[in-house]
């Protein structure tokens, strides 16, 4: 038997011996390998570049991911390539110091830039430059934002809007097959209104390749006041999108002409011709290299055609809404409100810290769409001190001191109201009412439908008010807020929902057959008015004979406010004519808001008798038919309206 010296260095141990390690071979030559090496990365690069488009910005966290990679990709190949024999940790970065000096350079340059860059702009250094990220003014409520009309209050939230949207998609033979409606739904003021927009998208890839030549063929728009959905057809489709693939895709053609911009979330939005756009908010860092999120600019990128341009805040035009997000307005607001007294007061003592609030809603005022949202304590409570409103293209942002209900509470409370029905609210939007800073939203069933409104005072939320209609509910309320003496009853500005009647003896009564609709006008004795009613309504009026006496019953109340209960009807009018110079002037501006609010009153019939000439002019629509009449001396004229077609009042408001 041999025996074994366990001593012996050379010894291995018992069984089979391990093969000796195989010498890896380099690849050609040194030049070679570098040009392979060069390749390989390159065609790496260009890949990833293609799939995740980062910015060419050392502002950006996404160009040192991007640069890193490639580094770390070269090293590998060289290591490949080189037929590498080092070991450990040790071997590796030995080789990496010789063969791969630049991209190691290159790395430690970017590592050693991001950490300095990061550094400089620590909000313990920089507090008083968050702070001043968002200007903040302090404003009166009742005397700079105007009281809205109830049909001119938006009642849809992007979930009702998005249910509306899918089901008007499904009404299109045509379209509902290959096409889906995108998840954009941009609030937007358009023509004085305020709607949602949001662009179609293909259904899948398949329905993309049959369909890509020609593009997306329709974008669609929700009247946020009557809830009408159009799907307004382009002559061109859309071809950049964000649902678009290879060249064609939104974010990839951004990046392919401003390789060095760093964008926001574009939003879809459309000129006042009705022309597709996207608004494409280029962001930039202003504190550091990554603190101070701020937008400096937008591109303007045309749907259909992909043609571009750039625009300084400044410079952009008007008819674009959004600019700003809201969140980026909020997140400027909390360091606003965490650093007014300085980065140590906003983490001990916390003196006049204030922070937004959970949730944002957008409001139209003028032109533009601000963001609402509420401000309260550092210190969790059920309470505002007040809120900010902000316009989403400016950012210029005021702050009304007013203290009341979160917007929750005041959500909770407007539930409670009708709890049997186990309807719930809407996040609310901000309203003037009287002077009242209210809180306005929708109540919905299970079915997201909207079922009723309610009003809650932002001072006093017990003070609540709902509604089967906007104009019932704007009643209720503010008779609620007369009942509490928060304003006289003159200022309530209260409609009359009730009654009103007059008896007399019938001096005159004629009638006149209109598009099929028997209409008679009765005369009273010593009554200077004329009151229509239709047969159809009271079929007695055909009985009637001058010398009878009659009691006619209606209702009074401001035409311009008035709620039209249903899909169609008749208007008869009869409204001042306003004589002389002061009264004819306010005879005008009412004849203007009549038309604003009945422009877009679909289905409905109406008749109009004045004496104003111009009366078409101030309506703002050419009557279907006119006729010529006398109200005792004075020449009237009888406008007949009788077409009420969005196609038609399109043709009449580019004339």
């Amino acid at each position: 038997m041999k025996n074994t010296n366990w001593n012996d260095p050379n010894f291995q141990g018992f069984g089979r011996q391990p093969r000796p390690k195989k010498e890896r071979k380099a690849v050609g030559t040194p030049l070679g390998r570098t040009l392979l090496n060069i390749a390989v990365t390159l065609v790496f690069a260009a890949v990833y570049f293609y799939i995740v488009l980062p910015p060419i910005s050392l502002k950006s966290e996404d160009f040192y991911v991007f640069v890193l990679l490639v580094c770390a990709v070269y090293g590998g190949c060289a290591i490949l390539t080189s037929g590498f024999q080092g070991a450990g940790a040790k071997g590796y970065f030995t080789f990496l110091k010789k063969q791969c000096t630049v991209p190691l350079i290159a790395a430690a340059a970017l590592i050693a830039t991001a950490l300095v860059g990061a550094v400089i702009g620590w909000q313990l250094f920089r507090a008083g430059d968050y702070r001043d990220l968002l200007t903040v003014t302090d404003g009166d409520f009742a005397a700079e934002v105007e009281e809205i009309s109830y049909d001119q209050i938006p009642m849809l939230d992007a979930n009702s809007a998005t249910k509306l949207g899918n089901r008007k998609l499904g009404e299109l033979a045509d379209m509902v097959s290959q096409f889906e409606v995108a998840d954009d739904y941009t609030q937007i003021n358009y023509q004085g209104r305020p709607v949602r927009v949001t662009p179609l998208r293909y259904g899948d890839i398949i329905k993309w390749l049959n369909n890509r030549a020609d593009g997306l063929p329709a974008y669609l728009l929700i009247d946020m006041v009557t809830q009408n959905v159009e799907v307004i057809r382009l002559d061109e489709g859309i071809h950049y999108t964000t649902a678009e693939h290879f060249s064609r895709n939104l974010y990839r053609h951004l990046r392919f002409h401003y390789p060095t911009y760093m964008f926001d979330e574009p939003a879809f939005e459309i000129d006042e011709n009705g022309d597709p756009w996207w608004v494409c908010p280029r962001v930039s860092h202003t504190i550091g290299l990554f603190g101070g999120r701020d937008i400096i600019g937008a591109v303007l990128v045309n749907a259909v055609t992909g043609e571009s341009a750039y625009y300084k805040t400044g410079d952009v035009p008007n008819w674009v809404d959004h600019v700003y997000t809201a969140e980026l307005i909020m997140q400027q607001y909390d360091y606003h409100g965490a650093y007014v007294n300085g980065f140590i007061n906003s983490l001990f003592g916390q003196r006049d810290v204030t922070v937004t609030t959970e949730g944002y809603n957008y409001i139209a005022i003028g032109d533009d769409v601000y963001m609402y949202t509420g401000v309260t304590s550092v210190v969790s409570d059920e309470s505002n001190i007040g809120f900010i409103l902000s316009n989403q293209r400016t950012k210029e942002t005021r702050f009304y001191l007013v203290a009341g209900a979160k917007e929750y509470s005041a959500m909770d409370s407007a539930q409670g109201q009708v709890q049997q029905m186990k309807y719930t609210a809407t996040f609310p939007l901000l309203l003037n009412i009287s002077d009242q800073p209210t809180y306005f939203m929708a109540l919905k069933d299970a079915a997201e439908l909207v079922k009723m409104y309610a009003m809650v005072n932002v001072s006093q939320y017990q003070i609540v008010a709902t509604g089967d209609t906007v104009a019932q509910c704007e009643a209720n309320y503010r008779r609620i807020l007369a009942e509490k003496g928060l304003v006289s009853a003159d200022d309530a500005d209260l409609p009359l929902t009730g009654q009103n009647e007059v008896s007399g003896v019938l001096a005159d009564i004629r009638s006149a057959v209109v598009d099929g609709n028997t209409l008679y006008y009765l005369h009273l004795t010593g009554d200077e008015h004329y009151y229509v009613i239709s047969a159809a309504q009271q079929p007695e009026v055909v009985i009637y004979n001058t010398g009878d006496r009659v009691t006619i019953r209606f209702a009074d109340g401001d035409a311009t406010k008035m709620d039209l209960p249903a899909q169609s009807g008749i208007l008869i009018g009869n409204p001042p004519y306003g004589q002389r110079m002061l009264e004819q002037q306010s005879a005008q501006r009412l004849y203007a808001a009549l038309g604003r609010h009945l422009k877009y009153a679909d289905g409905w019939k109406k008749f109009i008798i004045t004496s104003e000439p111009e009366f078409e002019h101030y309506f703002g629509r050419r009557a279907d038919k006119k006729r010529k009449l006398y109200n005792g001396m004075i020449k009237c004229d009888y406008y007949i309206y009788t077409d009420n077609s969005r196609k038609n009042q399109k043709r009449d408001d580019k004339k």
